[in-house]
């Protein structure tokens, strides 16, 4: 068991508000509550085998708050963008924690959330994740919509 943020799977903290990652292991959500973080947001399909069937109630006995918004890995839509830039909206005065199962669809949506509702320059928004990760078919054609086509206005 490990107590730092760094020993989750690919953890970007990439801004002080939020920080983003992999899948954690059940102990490591102890460490996301220790380091300030109120509220979980997980992108991840249920069914995956590195899900955690119990991570609500573990997360909630913490004392966080537990979102869920599945995102399927083959077929990401401009309404679950628009879904997610609303959750962070309503949580943008707290530490959010949002993770998937390897930081690649959490990477995609914080980029769009970052350029087309906080109005940051692409550059300044672009997860370190990307520097590994080639975003496929369906995620670069998400990448590539504009604000109107996702439904998104900046603040």
């Amino acid at each position: 068991m490990s107590n730092s943020l760094d020993s989750i799977r690919n953890f970007v903290a990439l801004t002080p508000a939020i920080g983003t990652a992999g899948q954690p292991r059940a102990d490591q959500f102890e460490a996301i509550a220790a380091a300030g973080y109120d509220t979980v947001i997980n992108l991840a399909m249920p069914e995956h085998a590195d899900s955690l069937d119990d991570e609500g109630r573990r997360v909630t006995a913490l004392g966080m708050t537990y979102i869920h918004l599945p995102v399927p890995w083959d077929a990401p839509r401009p309404e679950q963008v628009r879904r997610f830039c609303d959750l962070l909206e309503c949580h943008r005065e707290r530490r959010v924690f949002v993770h998937c199962i390897m930081n690649y669809r959490v990477s995609a949506f914080m980029f769009l959330y970052r350029v087309h509702v906080l109005g940051e320059d692409p550059a300044r928004a672009r997860s370190p994740i990307f520097d590994r990760w080639q975003p496929e078919p369906a995620w670069r054609d998400l990448l590539e919509l504009d604000a109107a086509a996702l439904g998104l206005r900046p603040r």
